[in-house]
């Protein structure tokens, strides 16, 4: 079990479904964003650049609690070919991002920074996602009822999309939600 009792937990993400996670691990914590800049060098690699976003909304709560554990994330899709996906900024590019993953393998990379007092713990996790080949009416209809545009890689796989299209998984689930919570309880627990 983890024994963070004494200890304040920041989750530093205004993401509902990190908050879920969070929550359902049994840790009481309390949400406080920072703005962050995301800006990276667009030359790193797909790992490095999630990492580093990770860190640096974690780095914005450093010296802001005493004694708290902060938890930060971040996540990216990245396609067979490279091309990293982040949130989809309208419907013609949600559209767009799921026709290219529609039929095809892409990775979900999820970065987890861990800071307790001025110490950083980071960690990623990455997970194969497959889908079936999705219609554009199946599209349309996904993108009108549930707006991903709060999603990298523009779908949640918990919604309807990842019901019908995903054709196969290869890692943490909960990774491609948002927070790999499996590997983030094993982090918490060596924890003092």
């Amino acid at each position: 079990m983890i024994n963070l009792e004494n200890r304040q937990i920041i989750l530093g993400s205004q993401s509902p479904r990190r908050s879920q996670l969070l929550s359902e691990l049994g840790l009481k914590f309390e949400v406080v964003v920072r703005e962050t800049d995301e800006v990276v060098d667009e030359l790193l690699k797909p790992i490095a650049v999630v990492k580093a976003i990770a860190t640096k909304k974690a780095e914005a709560f450093l010296n802001d609690f005493e004694r708290a554990v902060i938890i930060t994330a971040d996540t990216i899709v990245v396609t067979s070919d490279q091309k990293i996906l982040g949130k989809p900024k309208s419907k013609a590019e949600a559209f767009h991002v799921l026709k290219m993953l529609s039929g095809d393998i892409h990775e979900v990379i999820t970065a987890v920074c861990i800071l307790e007092d001025e110490k950083l713990i980071t960690f990623s996790e990455s997970t194969e996602v497959e889908f079936y080949p999705l219609s554009d009416d199946e599209i349309n209809f996904y993108i009108e009822k549930y707006e991903p545009f709060d999603k990298a890689g523009s779908y949640g796989i918990q919604e309807w999309i990842g019901r019908i299209g995903i054709k196969s998984i290869k890692g943490e689930y909960t990774n491609v939600v948002g927070l790999p919570t499996a590997r983030l309880y094993q982090e918490l627990k060596k924890l003092k």
